[in-house]
């Protein structure tokens, strides 16, 4: 009796920490704290399994390692709700409120292509002149592959400046932090390298969140500002985006709000997080609650109402230029029966991505302080479902799982290539029992038997059908992913 009155004193001890871990600051109508339910209990994985039971946020937190989450849900032009769950940081049991400040990563790049549209909506720059035109601290060095064309604002915003270098992996605190003009040459105390053509500006669309630092040196030069004040004053700041800012290293003032990043296996990055000097690229700290006020400002926009941008100029900053989903530090998708803007980032220790609806007024913000954006993905295709986004999330659906006999599953085991030369190979393993699948720079998932030579992963669009000769020797398997579909040679 004794022993059954301590262990469920110690379950009523450990829901109280789970309940207080994951608790709100702000209760909400009995219609909204059941959409909010709804959301946390039926995540959106990208395979639908028949007999699977619903996976809760805080399941798939754990199983993805994730110390924090934090959400913001936009209908008809308003945020109705803000949550966070959590640890901000572990180690010092700092839990993870909505007030928690996480790096955006690449997001920075939509607020920054507000930043330099707001300097040619007030005649101050040209977006589709030769940038160098603007720019007095450093200029493009033209050479042979640009073929005499010149790079403009508008191919910088768009990635389509034909320019290498595609993200940045920030500084420990405490390193040298190197100059913008170091970082655009590739000179120590960089770690990248120098930002340079790699093909003709204006010929297709290339990720450069080198060509984003580029825009960030004309802002400077235009205005005569340093970069994050210009932010602050002349969108963060008219946005009601209050919390946010690009100062790095992050001022004392916000310490206390900083989330510390943690890696895919849980580890905790060195210093907490990485110093991002690439402001305009990588360098923007906030939390959901303000990037949904970004989001309602630019719907509002297309609507005449605007508080930054006009409606032209959001129109503009919204267009894809030359590729086909790329606009101005935006990127459009036609998903289900709606065009929405969007930006996924990812820096060290950190992830998030929102979406906004061009038409409505509705959207969603996660951010999370991990390496493993799988969770954002899961949590954004419960919200379209929970919120009926036709058509937004898709998930292949798979039958029941079998189980397929361990000599049958041991002559799938080896190498597989496009070519015999190929250098991207598949490996598939038998790891006590399991099927595992193995591919260059992705760690190995284990793989699930929709029949006896088709395979599937729970946790990823990935598919894969063994395919025998006429001696039944296993020769090739097929990969499928999304619409892709392609055959590979088995060489061991």
């Amino acid at each position: 009796m004794v022993r059954y009155i301590y262990t469920s004193f110690l379950m009523f001890l450990c829901q109280g920490l789970l309940s207080t871990l994951y608790a709100q600051e702000k209760r909400y109508s009995p219609e909204i704290e059941s959409k909010i339910k709804a959301v946390e209990n039926n995540l959106g994985l990208p395979i639908r399994i028949e007999g699977d039971p619903d996976h809760t946020l805080m399941e798939r937190m754990n199983f993805h390692k994730v110390k924090g989450v934090s959400i913001a849900i936009i209908k008809d032009y308003k945020i109705e709700w803000v949550k966070a769950y959590g640890w901000a940081d572990s180690a010092e049991q700092k839990r993870a409120t909505t007030t928690t400040l996480f790096q955006a990563g690449s997001v920075s790049k939509s607020l920054n292509g507000v930043g330099v549209l707001k300097l040619v909506q007030d005649k101050k720059l040209d977006i589709y002149a030769d940038v160098n035109d603007h720019l007095t601290t450093w200029k493009i060095p033209y050479d042979s592959l640009a073929k005499s064309k010149k790079v403009t604002l508008a191919n910088l915003l768009s990635h389509t400046a034909g320019l290498g270098v595609h993200g940045f992996p920030g500084y420990e605190r405490g390193d040298t932090i190197p100059t913008l003009i170091q970082i655009l040459n590739g000179e120590r105390p960089a770690n990248t390298a120098a930002v340079r053509a790699v093909f003709e500006p204006g010929l297709k669309g290339q990720y450069s969140g080198g060509g984003t630092m580029i825009s960030q040196i004309a802002v400077q030069d235009i205005t005569k500002k340093p970069y994050d004040a210009f932010m602050w004053h002349s969108v963060l700041k008219p946005m009601g985006m209050k919390n946010s800012f690009y100062t790095q290293p992050a001022p004392k003032s916000k310490q206390k709000l900083l989330a510390s990043g943690y890696y895919a296996d849980g580890k905790e990055v060195k210093g907490k997080y990485h110093i991002y000097p690439e402001q305009a690229a990588a360098g923007l700290w906030t939390n959901p609650t303000d990037l949904a006020h970004y989001i309602i400002e630019t719907q509002l926009a297309l609507v005449g109402k605007s508080k930054v941008l006009s409606k032209d100029m959001t129109r503009l900053r919204l267009t894809p230029y030359i590729d086909k989903s790329a606009a101005l530090g935006v990127f459009i998708y036609k998903r289900g029966e709606n065009t929405y803007f969007e930006h996924s980032g990812s820096d060290e220790g950190f992830v998030s991505e929102y979406y906004g609806s061009m038409e409505g007024g509705n959207g969603v913000v996660v951010m999370a302080n991990t390496d493993n954006g799988a969770i954002l993905n899961e949590i954004i295709n419960n919200v379209a479902t929970v919120y009926e986004w036709k058509g937004f999330y898709n998930p292949l659906k798979r039958p029941k799982i079998i189980i397929v006999p361990q000599n049958i599953l041991e002559t799938y085991a080896g190498e597989y290539k496009r070519k015999v030369d190929d250098k991207f190979y598949i490996k598939i393993s038998i790891v006590n029992g399991k099927i595992i699948y193995l591919e260059p720079d992705w760690d190995g998932f284990e793989l699930f038997a929709g029949a006896e030579n088709e395979f599937f992963s729970r946790e990823n669009p990935v598919g894969i059908t063994f395919k025998k000769d006429e001696a039944g020797k296993i020769i090739e398997l097929e990969y499928h992913r999304d619409s892709k579909n392609e055959k590979f040679i088995k060489v061991k």
